[in-house]
């Protein structure tokens, strides 16, 4: 029985330090959710520093979450750990791509590919943000930039022809950007008509009244592009 007794306590430090390792990840696994998510955030709302503070942090909280489940990879492929990593592939990739800077790789974020094309995905949903917020200024080729940036993902996407147990559910998330980017093109394309409509009447006026077109938000906007 001594023996029995001393196998049960190794168990018991075993599990106490496995519970310990757990909490500490499910508390980094939030922290670096919020990060993210204040990370995009800031993108959207042009705030430079704000967004690079906050990615910073979110960098430093997955690098210590990898860190402390070095010797726990049950806890570190364990749902919450991956999608909070999920989230930090989606911070990074939507900031680079909001602002056209080079999309970061998987061994710069060192991230597990499913993980990593997951991230991709959802990254789908906030470049329709963007370009919503810039179609309410009239049409622009930013917009257009955005969409083939999404169209670009969802052909990678598509291509992973793999059983959910390797993907983590890819086959899904890949159904869903396809439906976002389908209605991000409809937007783009009703938006761009209406814009050469409105250019064309103001036309059509000037040539019948003689008078300069006002120049409304749409027409200010491509004036300044031309």
């Amino acid at each position: 029985m001594n023996t029995l007794e001393t196998q049960a306590e190794q168990i018991r430090a075993e599990f106490d330090a496995q519970t310990a390792a757990r909490d500490q990840a499910l508390a980094r696994a939030r922290q670096l959710t919020r990060h993210c998510s204040q990370a995009i955030r800031a993108v959207h709302r042009d705030e430079e520093d704000a967004m690079q503070e906050q990615l910073a942090e979110a960098r430093s909280l997955a690098d210590a979450l990898r860190s402390d489940l070095k010797t726990y990879p049950a806890l570190y492929f364990a749902g919450y750990t991956q999608d909070a990593l999920k989230e930090f592939v989606e911070a990074n990739t939507t900031c680079a791509l909001i602002q056209n800077r080079p999309l970061p790789t998987v061994e710069e974020l060192q991230v597990e590919g499913n993980t990593y094309l997951n991230g991709l995905a959802e990254t789908i949903g906030e470049l329709r943000r963007r370009c919503l917020d810039i179609l309410r200024n009239g049409y622009s080729t930013e917009a257009e930039r955005l969409l083939t940036a999404m169209d670009d993902i969802y052909a990678v996407l598509v291509t992973m022809d793999y059983p959910d147990a390797i993907t983590n559910g890819l086959r899904r998330q890949t159904d869903v950007a396809r439906s976002i980017i389908e209605r991000t093109r409809g937007d783009l394309t009703f938006n761009l008509r209406g814009e050469v409509l409105t250019r064309a009447l103001a036309e059509l006026n000037q040539k019948i009244t003689g008078e300069t077109p006002p120049q409304g938000p749409l027409l200010s906007r491509h004036s300044e592009e031309d």
